[in-house]
Protein backbone atom coordinates (compact mmCIF):
# COMPACT_ATOMS: atom_id res chain seq x y z
CA UNK A 1 0.00 0.00 0.00
CA UNK A 2 0.80 3.65 -0.37
CA UNK A 3 2.47 5.37 2.57
CA UNK A 4 1.57 9.56 2.53
CA UNK A 5 3.16 11.87 3.65
CA UNK A 6 6.78 9.75 4.12
CA UNK A 7 8.85 12.58 4.79
CA UNK A 8 6.53 13.93 7.67
CA UNK A 9 5.35 10.92 9.31
CA UNK A 10 8.13 7.85 9.40
CA UNK A 11 6.09 5.71 11.05
CA UNK A 12 3.74 2.78 10.24
CA UNK A 13 0.14 3.78 9.25
CA UNK A 14 -2.98 1.78 10.74
CA UNK A 15 -2.71 -1.49 9.01
CA UNK A 16 -5.61 -1.70 6.73
CA UNK A 17 -5.53 2.12 6.06
CA UNK A 18 -5.34 3.51 2.42
CA UNK A 19 -3.22 6.56 1.76
CA UNK A 20 -3.72 9.00 -0.71
CA UNK A 21 -1.73 10.11 -3.31
CA UNK A 22 0.96 12.90 -2.68
CA UNK A 23 -0.29 14.76 -6.15
CA UNK A 24 -4.19 13.82 -5.91
CA UNK A 25 -5.00 17.33 -7.68
CA UNK A 26 -3.18 16.28 -10.66
CA UNK A 27 -5.68 13.33 -12.19
CA UNK A 28 -8.27 16.74 -13.43
CA UNK A 29 -11.22 15.59 -14.48
CA UNK A 30 -9.69 12.11 -16.11
CA UNK A 31 -12.80 9.95 -17.51
CA UNK A 32 -11.91 6.27 -17.56
CA UNK A 33 -12.35 4.65 -20.95
CA UNK A 34 -15.32 2.19 -20.95
CA UNK A 35 -14.50 -1.33 -20.52
CA UNK A 36 -16.33 -3.56 -22.35
CA UNK A 37 -14.74 -6.83 -21.59
CA UNK A 38 -11.56 -8.47 -20.42
CA UNK A 39 -8.50 -8.04 -22.48
CA UNK A 40 -6.81 -11.87 -23.26
CA UNK A 41 -3.73 -11.56 -21.62
CA UNK A 42 -6.06 -12.20 -18.36
CA UNK A 43 -6.43 -16.04 -19.48
CA UNK A 44 -3.06 -16.45 -17.75
CA UNK A 45 -2.94 -18.72 -14.76
CA UNK A 46 -2.51 -22.18 -13.00
CA UNK A 47 -5.47 -23.32 -15.38
CA UNK A 48 -5.12 -25.10 -18.84
CA UNK A 49 -7.96 -24.51 -21.19
CA UNK A 50 -8.48 -28.19 -20.96
CA UNK A 51 -9.44 -27.87 -17.01
CA UNK A 52 -11.37 -25.15 -17.94
CA UNK A 53 -13.56 -27.23 -20.45
CA UNK A 54 -14.13 -29.87 -17.70
CA UNK A 55 -14.94 -27.64 -15.41
CA UNK A 56 -17.56 -25.97 -17.46
CA UNK A 57 -18.62 -29.69 -18.17
CA UNK A 58 -19.13 -30.31 -14.93
CA UNK A 59 -21.16 -27.42 -14.01
CA UNK A 60 -23.40 -27.92 -16.98
CA UNK A 61 -23.55 -31.37 -15.72
CA UNK A 62 -24.24 -30.75 -12.36
CA UNK A 63 -27.55 -27.90 -13.20
CA UNK A 64 -28.91 -30.75 -16.15
CA UNK A 65 -29.01 -33.47 -13.05
CA UNK A 66 -30.75 -30.79 -10.90
CA UNK A 67 -33.43 -29.85 -14.20
CA UNK A 68 -34.62 -33.49 -13.98
CA UNK A 69 -36.09 -33.91 -10.70
CA UNK A 70 -38.21 -30.46 -11.20
CA UNK A 71 -41.34 -29.65 -12.74
CA UNK A 72 -40.42 -27.78 -15.71
CA UNK A 73 -40.75 -23.94 -15.43
CA UNK A 74 -43.66 -22.22 -17.04
CA UNK A 75 -41.61 -20.60 -19.89
CA UNK A 76 -39.62 -23.62 -20.83
CA UNK A 77 -42.38 -25.93 -20.64
CA UNK A 78 -44.03 -22.94 -23.28
CA UNK A 79 -40.89 -23.76 -25.50
CA UNK A 80 -40.86 -27.62 -24.95
CA UNK A 81 -44.69 -27.92 -25.57
CA UNK A 82 -44.10 -25.77 -28.76
CA UNK A 83 -41.11 -28.03 -30.12
CA UNK A 84 -43.60 -30.93 -28.82
CA UNK A 85 -46.63 -29.93 -30.58
CA UNK A 86 -44.18 -29.09 -34.10
CA UNK A 87 -43.04 -32.24 -34.17
CA UNK A 88 -46.58 -34.01 -34.18
CA UNK A 89 -47.33 -31.69 -36.62
CA UNK A 90 -44.41 -32.59 -38.73
CA UNK A 91 -44.30 -35.81 -38.26
CA UNK A 92 -48.19 -36.20 -39.09
CA UNK A 93 -47.20 -34.41 -42.59
CA UNK A 94 -44.82 -37.00 -43.03
CA UNK A 95 -47.02 -39.93 -42.35
CA UNK A 96 -49.65 -38.40 -44.84
CA UNK A 97 -47.50 -37.72 -47.98
CA UNK A 98 -44.39 -39.07 -48.05
CA UNK A 99 -44.32 -41.71 -50.06
CA UNK A 100 -43.30 -45.33 -49.28
CA UNK A 101 -43.60 -48.95 -50.32
CA UNK A 102 -42.31 -51.08 -47.26
CA UNK A 103 -44.72 -52.76 -45.46
CA UNK A 104 -44.96 -52.89 -41.80
CA UNK A 105 -43.91 -55.58 -40.29
CA UNK A 106 -45.03 -55.77 -36.23
CA UNK A 107 -42.44 -58.04 -34.82
CA UNK A 108 -39.47 -55.82 -36.84
CA UNK A 109 -41.43 -52.34 -35.17
CA UNK A 110 -41.49 -53.41 -31.60
CA UNK A 111 -38.14 -54.85 -32.04
CA UNK A 112 -36.78 -51.60 -33.46
CA UNK A 113 -38.69 -49.69 -30.76
CA UNK A 114 -37.55 -51.93 -28.26
CA UNK A 115 -33.73 -51.48 -29.47
CA UNK A 116 -34.53 -47.91 -29.10
CA UNK A 117 -35.59 -47.62 -25.68
CA UNK A 118 -32.50 -49.53 -24.55
CA UNK A 119 -30.03 -48.31 -26.83
CA UNK A 120 -31.26 -44.50 -25.44
CA UNK A 121 -30.74 -45.62 -21.86
CA UNK A 122 -27.23 -45.54 -22.58
CA UNK A 123 -26.64 -41.85 -21.40
CA UNK A 124 -23.01 -40.15 -21.77
CA UNK A 125 -23.49 -37.20 -20.14
CA UNK A 126 -22.47 -33.73 -22.06
CA UNK A 127 -23.15 -30.50 -20.83
CA UNK A 128 -26.65 -29.73 -20.48
CA UNK A 129 -27.68 -32.72 -22.99
CA UNK A 130 -26.69 -36.12 -23.76
CA UNK A 131 -24.82 -38.23 -26.07
CA UNK A 132 -26.47 -41.60 -26.76
CA UNK A 133 -25.37 -44.46 -29.20
CA UNK A 134 -29.12 -44.55 -31.00
CA UNK A 135 -27.36 -43.87 -33.76
CA UNK A 136 -26.84 -47.64 -34.06
CA UNK A 137 -30.70 -48.47 -34.43
CA UNK A 138 -31.57 -45.01 -35.65
CA UNK A 139 -29.56 -46.11 -39.19
CA UNK A 140 -31.10 -49.12 -39.25
CA UNK A 141 -35.08 -47.99 -38.62
CA UNK A 142 -34.56 -45.82 -41.84
CA UNK A 143 -33.94 -48.91 -44.00
CA UNK A 144 -36.22 -51.52 -41.98
CA UNK A 145 -39.21 -49.70 -41.08
CA UNK A 146 -41.81 -47.71 -43.38
CA UNK A 147 -40.55 -44.10 -43.91
CA UNK A 148 -43.32 -42.40 -42.64
CA UNK A 149 -43.34 -44.09 -39.46
CA UNK A 150 -40.20 -43.52 -38.47
CA UNK A 151 -40.32 -40.03 -36.59
CA UNK A 152 -43.42 -41.49 -34.44
CA UNK A 153 -41.45 -44.84 -34.01
CA UNK A 154 -38.19 -42.95 -32.56
CA UNK A 155 -41.01 -40.61 -30.14
CA UNK A 156 -42.08 -44.17 -28.96
CA UNK A 157 -38.58 -45.77 -28.26
CA UNK A 158 -38.12 -42.39 -26.46
CA UNK A 159 -40.74 -42.55 -23.99
CA UNK A 160 -40.49 -45.98 -23.26
CA UNK A 161 -37.01 -45.36 -22.38
CA UNK A 162 -37.93 -42.83 -20.03
CA UNK A 163 -40.56 -44.59 -18.22
CA UNK A 164 -38.24 -46.08 -15.62
CA UNK A 165 -36.98 -42.59 -14.84
CA UNK A 166 -40.34 -41.24 -14.52
CA UNK A 167 -41.56 -44.30 -12.04
CA UNK A 168 -38.21 -43.46 -9.62
CA UNK A 169 -38.97 -40.17 -9.80
CA UNK A 170 -35.38 -39.18 -11.21
CA UNK A 171 -37.06 -37.31 -13.75
CA UNK A 172 -40.36 -35.32 -13.25
CA UNK A 173 -43.02 -36.46 -14.65
CA UNK A 174 -44.00 -32.87 -16.61
CA UNK A 175 -40.87 -33.40 -18.69
CA UNK A 176 -42.36 -36.50 -21.56
CA UNK A 177 -43.04 -33.18 -23.67
CA UNK A 178 -39.02 -33.73 -23.81
CA UNK A 179 -39.08 -37.14 -25.49
CA UNK A 180 -41.06 -35.61 -28.47
CA UNK A 181 -39.06 -32.83 -28.60
CA UNK A 182 -35.93 -34.63 -28.66
CA UNK A 183 -37.22 -36.69 -31.75
CA UNK A 184 -36.81 -33.74 -34.30
CA UNK A 185 -33.82 -34.81 -35.09
CA UNK A 186 -35.21 -37.28 -36.77
CA UNK A 187 -37.12 -35.36 -39.41
CA UNK A 188 -34.29 -34.56 -41.40
CA UNK A 189 -32.90 -37.47 -42.60
CA UNK A 190 -36.19 -38.86 -43.36
CA UNK A 191 -37.18 -36.63 -46.00
CA UNK A 192 -33.52 -37.05 -47.31
CA UNK A 193 -33.54 -40.66 -47.55
CA UNK A 194 -37.42 -40.62 -48.64
CA UNK A 195 -37.00 -38.37 -51.29
CA UNK A 196 -33.10 -39.29 -52.71
CA UNK A 197 -32.63 -43.13 -51.88
CA UNK A 198 -35.91 -44.70 -50.29
CA UNK A 199 -34.98 -47.93 -51.23
CA UNK A 200 -32.58 -50.93 -49.69
CA UNK A 201 -29.25 -49.15 -48.27
CA UNK A 202 -26.69 -49.70 -50.92
CA UNK A 203 -23.04 -48.16 -50.48
CA UNK A 204 -22.60 -46.31 -53.60
CA UNK A 205 -25.42 -43.69 -51.61
CA UNK A 206 -22.89 -42.85 -49.23
CA UNK A 207 -22.75 -39.35 -50.83
CA UNK A 208 -26.97 -39.20 -49.89
CA UNK A 209 -26.32 -40.85 -46.66
CA UNK A 210 -23.74 -38.28 -45.83
CA UNK A 211 -26.07 -35.91 -46.51
CA UNK A 212 -29.32 -37.72 -44.80
CA UNK A 213 -26.50 -37.46 -41.42
CA UNK A 214 -25.80 -33.48 -41.94
CA UNK A 215 -29.56 -33.27 -42.14
CA UNK A 216 -29.73 -34.63 -38.94
CA UNK A 217 -27.08 -32.60 -37.14
CA UNK A 218 -28.73 -29.32 -38.47
CA UNK A 219 -32.59 -29.86 -37.30
CA UNK A 220 -31.30 -31.52 -34.21
CA UNK A 221 -28.82 -29.21 -33.03
CA UNK A 222 -31.63 -26.02 -33.93
CA UNK A 223 -34.14 -28.16 -31.77
CA UNK A 224 -31.61 -28.71 -28.95
CA UNK A 225 -30.59 -24.99 -28.88
CA UNK A 226 -34.42 -24.00 -28.53
CA UNK A 227 -34.89 -25.90 -25.79
CA UNK A 228 -31.77 -25.65 -23.98
CA UNK A 229 -31.38 -21.70 -24.25
CA UNK A 230 -34.80 -21.51 -22.35
CA UNK A 231 -33.79 -24.26 -19.86
CA UNK A 232 -30.34 -23.20 -19.57
CA UNK A 233 -29.67 -20.18 -20.31
CA UNK A 234 -26.34 -20.95 -22.02
CA UNK A 235 -24.52 -19.36 -24.69
CA UNK A 236 -24.73 -20.61 -27.63
CA UNK A 237 -21.21 -21.51 -27.82
CA UNK A 238 -21.69 -24.11 -25.31
CA UNK A 239 -24.75 -25.70 -26.47
CA UNK A 240 -22.23 -25.51 -29.92
CA UNK A 241 -19.43 -27.39 -28.10
CA UNK A 242 -21.71 -29.82 -26.53
CA UNK A 243 -23.62 -30.44 -29.96
CA UNK A 244 -20.41 -31.17 -31.39
CA UNK A 245 -19.00 -33.78 -28.65
CA UNK A 246 -22.79 -35.46 -29.26
CA UNK A 247 -22.72 -35.57 -33.14
CA UNK A 248 -19.28 -36.36 -33.56
CA UNK A 249 -20.46 -40.03 -31.81
CA UNK A 250 -23.03 -39.90 -34.71
CA UNK A 251 -20.88 -39.98 -37.36
CA UNK A 252 -18.48 -41.83 -35.67
CA UNK A 253 -21.09 -44.90 -35.35
CA UNK A 254 -23.03 -44.42 -38.54
CA UNK A 255 -21.06 -46.42 -40.87
CA UNK A 256 -20.95 -49.06 -38.34
CA UNK A 257 -25.11 -48.93 -38.19
CA UNK A 258 -24.97 -48.33 -42.25
CA UNK A 259 -23.53 -51.86 -42.40
CA UNK A 260 -25.56 -53.52 -39.23
CA UNK A 261 -28.89 -52.12 -41.92
CA UNK A 262 -27.34 -54.03 -45.03
CA UNK A 263 -26.84 -57.39 -42.75
CA UNK A 264 -30.56 -56.91 -40.96
CA UNK A 265 -32.61 -56.83 -44.75
CA UNK A 266 -32.78 -60.48 -45.05
CA UNK A 267 -32.82 -61.42 -41.08
CA UNK A 268 -33.87 -58.14 -38.83
CA UNK A 269 -32.99 -60.15 -35.81
CA UNK A 270 -29.59 -59.87 -37.02
CA UNK A 271 -29.53 -56.31 -35.55
CA UNK A 272 -29.56 -57.80 -31.50
CA UNK A 273 -25.71 -58.87 -32.61
CA UNK A 274 -24.92 -54.99 -31.64
CA UNK A 275 -25.77 -55.68 -28.34
CA UNK A 276 -22.59 -56.40 -26.84
CA UNK A 277 -20.64 -52.97 -28.11
CA UNK A 278 -24.22 -50.86 -26.71
CA UNK A 279 -23.14 -53.01 -23.47
CA UNK A 280 -19.72 -51.80 -23.48
CA UNK A 281 -20.70 -48.44 -24.02
CA UNK A 282 -22.94 -48.94 -21.39
CA UNK A 283 -19.84 -49.72 -19.03
CA UNK A 284 -18.28 -46.33 -20.38
CA UNK A 285 -21.31 -44.36 -19.52
CA UNK A 286 -21.63 -45.19 -15.92
CA UNK A 287 -18.28 -44.78 -15.64
CA UNK A 288 -18.50 -41.25 -16.69
CA UNK A 289 -21.20 -40.52 -14.46
CA UNK A 290 -19.56 -42.00 -11.47
CA UNK A 291 -16.27 -39.74 -12.21
CA UNK A 292 -19.12 -36.32 -12.94
CA UNK A 293 -21.17 -37.71 -9.49
CA UNK A 294 -17.75 -37.39 -7.74
CA UNK A 295 -16.49 -34.18 -9.05
CA UNK A 296 -19.65 -32.46 -8.51
CA UNK A 297 -19.35 -33.61 -4.51
CA UNK A 298 -16.00 -32.33 -4.71
CA UNK A 299 -17.04 -28.57 -6.05
CA UNK A 300 -19.65 -29.28 -2.92
CA UNK A 301 -17.10 -29.75 -0.34
CA UNK A 302 -14.99 -26.91 -2.05
CA UNK A 303 -17.93 -24.49 -1.09
CA UNK A 304 -18.71 -25.76 2.24
CA UNK A 305 -15.28 -25.57 3.23
CA UNK A 306 -15.07 -21.56 1.75
CA UNK A 307 -18.78 -21.12 3.89
CA UNK A 308 -16.62 -22.61 6.77
CA UNK A 309 -13.90 -20.68 6.58
CA UNK A 310 -16.15 -17.61 5.72
CA UNK A 311 -17.63 -17.59 9.53
CA UNK A 312 -13.97 -18.29 11.11
CA UNK A 313 -13.07 -15.28 9.23
CA UNK A 314 -16.18 -13.67 11.19
CA UNK A 315 -16.41 -15.04 14.36
CA UNK A 316 -12.59 -13.96 14.54
CA UNK A 317 -13.33 -10.19 13.61
CA UNK A 318 -16.68 -9.03 12.40
CA UNK A 319 -15.02 -6.04 10.35
CA UNK A 320 -12.77 -7.92 8.71
CA UNK A 321 -15.74 -10.29 7.76
CA UNK A 322 -17.88 -7.62 6.61
CA UNK A 323 -15.25 -6.31 4.48
CA UNK A 324 -14.58 -9.31 2.70
CA UNK A 325 -18.01 -9.81 1.78
CA UNK A 326 -18.42 -5.99 0.51
CA UNK A 327 -15.03 -6.93 -1.65
CA UNK A 328 -17.09 -10.02 -3.30
CA UNK A 329 -20.08 -8.09 -3.82
CA UNK A 330 -17.61 -5.48 -5.97
CA UNK A 331 -15.48 -8.23 -7.72
CA UNK A 332 -18.57 -9.65 -8.56
CA UNK A 333 -19.83 -6.69 -10.70
CA UNK A 334 -16.15 -5.84 -12.09
CA UNK A 335 -16.57 -9.72 -13.52
CA UNK A 336 -19.86 -8.58 -15.08
CA UNK A 337 -18.23 -5.49 -16.52
CA UNK A 338 -15.39 -7.37 -18.16
CA UNK A 339 -17.15 -10.44 -19.10
CA UNK A 340 -15.37 -12.95 -17.11
CA UNK A 341 -16.04 -16.53 -17.81
CA UNK A 342 -18.21 -18.19 -15.80
CA UNK A 343 -15.77 -21.03 -14.88
CA UNK A 344 -13.12 -18.41 -14.45
CA UNK A 345 -15.43 -16.54 -11.65
CA UNK A 346 -16.16 -18.94 -9.03
CA UNK A 347 -12.31 -18.75 -8.13
CA UNK A 348 -12.52 -15.12 -8.51
CA UNK A 349 -15.50 -15.01 -6.10
CA UNK A 350 -13.72 -17.43 -3.18
CA UNK A 351 -10.55 -15.73 -3.54
CA UNK A 352 -11.97 -11.95 -3.08
CA UNK A 353 -13.97 -13.80 0.12
CA UNK A 354 -11.11 -15.06 1.68
CA UNK A 355 -8.12 -13.09 0.45
CA UNK A 356 -8.02 -11.53 4.13
CA UNK A 357 -8.39 -15.12 5.90
CA UNK A 358 -4.78 -15.57 6.65
CA UNK A 359 -5.12 -12.44 9.12
CA UNK A 360 -6.90 -14.99 11.59
CA UNK A 361 -3.46 -15.74 12.50
CA UNK A 362 -2.30 -11.97 13.69
CA UNK A 363 -3.45 -11.18 16.86
CA UNK A 364 -6.55 -8.88 17.11
CA UNK A 365 -5.21 -6.50 19.30
CA UNK A 366 -3.30 -5.30 16.18
CA UNK A 367 -6.16 -6.26 13.46
CA UNK A 368 -8.27 -3.06 15.50
CA UNK A 369 -5.07 -1.31 16.55
CA UNK A 370 -6.48 2.53 16.22
CA UNK A 371 -2.97 4.00 16.30
CA UNK A 372 0.26 3.87 13.78
CA UNK A 373 1.62 0.48 13.60
CA UNK A 374 5.35 -0.47 14.47
CA UNK A 375 7.95 -1.43 11.79
CA UNK A 376 7.15 -5.39 13.52
CA UNK A 377 3.66 -5.43 13.68
CA UNK A 378 3.43 -4.07 10.12
CA UNK A 379 5.69 -6.97 8.88
CA UNK A 380 3.18 -9.42 10.73
CA UNK A 381 0.56 -8.21 9.31
CA UNK A 382 1.82 -8.10 5.58
CA UNK A 383 2.29 -12.20 6.66
CA UNK A 384 -1.59 -12.44 6.69
CA UNK A 385 -1.00 -13.03 2.66
CA UNK A 386 1.31 -16.03 2.93
CA UNK A 387 -0.38 -17.46 5.79
CA UNK A 388 -3.62 -17.34 3.93
CA UNK A 389 -2.36 -19.44 1.37
CA UNK A 390 -0.81 -21.90 3.68
CA UNK A 391 -3.86 -22.39 4.86
CA UNK A 392 -5.74 -22.74 1.47
CA UNK A 393 -2.99 -25.32 0.64
CA UNK A 394 -3.65 -27.86 3.35
CA UNK A 395 -7.04 -28.08 1.94
CA UNK A 396 -5.96 -28.54 -1.85
CA UNK A 397 -7.37 -29.04 -4.96
CA UNK A 398 -9.50 -25.78 -6.26
CA UNK A 399 -8.70 -24.06 -2.74
CA UNK A 400 -4.80 -24.61 -3.34
CA UNK A 401 -5.39 -22.24 -6.77
CA UNK A 402 -7.23 -19.42 -5.09
CA UNK A 403 -4.43 -19.56 -2.33
CA UNK A 404 -2.01 -18.55 -4.92
CA UNK A 405 -4.31 -15.76 -5.82
CA UNK A 406 -4.72 -14.81 -2.17
CA UNK A 407 -0.65 -14.86 -1.77
CA UNK A 408 -0.83 -12.07 -4.69
CA UNK A 409 -3.81 -9.65 -3.68
CA UNK A 410 -1.12 -7.03 -2.16
CA UNK A 411 1.09 -7.05 -5.03
CA UNK A 412 1.10 -3.80 -6.66
CA UNK A 413 1.66 -2.66 -10.63
CA UNK A 414 4.75 -0.94 -9.89
CA UNK A 415 6.56 -4.08 -7.81
CA UNK A 416 6.61 -2.54 -5.13
CA UNK A 417 4.21 -5.12 -2.89
CA UNK A 418 4.14 -7.97 -0.97
CA UNK A 419 5.21 -10.91 -0.34
CA UNK A 420 6.72 -11.46 -3.75
CA UNK A 421 7.76 -7.92 -5.50
CA UNK A 422 5.39 -9.24 -8.85
CA UNK A 423 5.08 -6.33 -11.26
CA UNK A 424 2.51 -5.78 -14.09
CA UNK A 425 1.27 -9.13 -15.26
CA UNK A 426 3.18 -11.26 -13.65
CA UNK A 427 0.76 -10.49 -10.65
CA UNK A 428 -2.33 -13.19 -11.44
CA UNK A 429 -5.33 -11.17 -12.97
CA UNK A 430 -7.81 -12.04 -10.61
CA UNK A 431 -5.16 -10.82 -7.87
CA UNK A 432 -5.68 -7.10 -9.39
CA UNK A 433 -9.47 -7.66 -9.56
CA UNK A 434 -9.44 -8.40 -5.83
CA UNK A 435 -6.85 -5.44 -5.05
CA UNK A 436 -8.30 -2.89 -6.96
CA UNK A 437 -11.96 -3.81 -5.31
CA UNK A 438 -10.54 -4.04 -1.80
CA UNK A 439 -8.54 -0.79 -1.70
CA UNK A 440 -11.60 1.20 -2.84
CA UNK A 441 -14.13 -0.80 -0.16
CA UNK A 442 -11.17 0.25 2.52
CA UNK A 443 -11.29 3.85 1.22
CA UNK A 444 -15.39 3.76 1.31
CA UNK A 445 -15.73 2.41 4.83
CA UNK A 446 -16.03 4.08 7.85
CA UNK A 447 -13.03 2.90 10.73
CA UNK A 448 -11.69 4.05 14.56
CA UNK A 449 -9.15 6.23 13.31
CA UNK A 450 -10.59 8.17 10.34
CA UNK A 451 -13.76 8.55 8.34
CA UNK A 452 -15.21 6.75 5.08
CA UNK A 453 -13.69 8.48 1.63
CA UNK A 454 -17.05 9.59 -0.39
CA UNK A 455 -17.12 7.52 -3.33
CA UNK A 456 -15.97 9.84 -5.64
CA UNK A 457 -12.62 10.56 -4.19
CA UNK A 458 -12.08 7.16 -3.80
CA UNK A 459 -12.11 6.98 -7.60
CA UNK A 460 -9.84 9.84 -7.93
CA UNK A 461 -7.87 8.13 -5.69
CA UNK A 462 -8.05 4.90 -7.57
CA UNK A 463 -7.13 6.99 -10.85
CA UNK A 464 -4.51 8.58 -9.24
CA UNK A 465 -2.57 6.15 -8.80
CA UNK A 466 -3.63 3.36 -11.53
CA UNK A 467 -0.25 2.52 -13.23
CA UNK A 468 1.37 2.64 -9.99
CA UNK A 469 -0.44 0.84 -7.73
CA UNK A 470 -3.31 -1.09 -9.57
CA UNK A 471 -3.88 -2.30 -13.43
CA UNK A 472 -5.24 0.65 -15.24
CA UNK A 473 -8.18 -1.62 -16.85
CA UNK A 474 -9.22 -2.42 -13.21
CA UNK A 475 -9.03 0.53 -12.11
CA UNK A 476 -11.64 1.37 -15.35
CA UNK A 477 -13.53 -1.42 -15.12
CA UNK A 478 -14.30 -0.63 -11.39
CA UNK A 479 -14.79 2.95 -11.90
CA UNK A 480 -17.61 1.94 -14.49
CA UNK A 481 -19.11 -0.36 -11.71
CA UNK A 482 -19.26 2.16 -9.30
CA UNK A 483 -20.65 5.44 -11.75
CA UNK A 484 -23.22 2.83 -13.27
CA UNK A 485 -24.17 0.56 -10.42
CA UNK A 486 -23.77 2.19 -7.66
CA UNK A 487 -22.63 -1.17 -5.60
CA UNK A 488 -25.08 -1.15 -2.44
CA UNK A 489 -21.87 -2.63 0.47
CA UNK A 490 -25.66 -3.08 2.70
CA UNK A 491 -26.23 -5.76 0.61
CA UNK A 492 -23.30 -7.74 0.34
CA UNK A 493 -23.40 -10.10 2.76
CA UNK A 494 -26.68 -11.55 2.01
CA UNK A 495 -25.87 -11.83 -1.53
CA UNK A 496 -22.61 -13.32 -0.98
CA UNK A 497 -23.94 -15.82 1.10
CA UNK A 498 -26.92 -16.63 -1.69
CA UNK A 499 -23.47 -17.05 -3.89
CA UNK A 500 -21.95 -19.61 -1.84
CA UNK A 501 -24.94 -21.96 -1.05
CA UNK A 502 -27.07 -21.66 -4.63
CA UNK A 503 -25.01 -24.80 -6.15
CA UNK A 504 -25.53 -26.64 -2.73
CA UNK A 505 -28.66 -28.25 -2.94
CA UNK A 506 -28.41 -28.81 -6.27
CA UNK A 507 -25.59 -30.42 -6.47
CA UNK A 508 -26.21 -32.45 -3.27
CA UNK A 509 -29.03 -33.77 -5.19
CA UNK A 510 -27.18 -34.58 -8.45
CA UNK A 511 -25.24 -36.76 -6.74
CA UNK A 512 -27.44 -38.96 -4.57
Amino acid sequence: MLRAGVAAAPERPPQDAYHPAPNLQACGSFEPPRVCKAPADWQEGPRSPNTRRVTSADRLVGEARARQPVRMPTRERVVVGGLAVGFLLAAAAIAAYLPSDRTADPATLALLVGMYAVFSRVEFEVGSGYAVPEQLVFVPMLFLAPLPLVPVLVAAGFVLAAVPDFLTHRTHVDRWLSCLADAWFTVGPVLVIGLLASGEPRLELFPVYALALAAQVVVGFAAFVVAESVASHRPLSELLLAGMWSYRIDAILSPVALLAAVAAQDEPLGLLALGPLVWLLSVFSRERKERYGASLELNRAYRGTVMLLADVVEADDNYTADHCRSVVELVSAVADQLEIHPDERQELEFAALLHDVGKISIPKEIINKPAALTDDEFALIKSHTVEGQMLLDRVGGLLTRVGATVRSCHERWDGAGYPDGLAGREIPWAARIVFTCDAYNAMTTNRPYRRAMSQETALEELWANAGRQFDPRIVAAVSNVIREHRVDADQAAAEVRTMLVRALPRELGATT
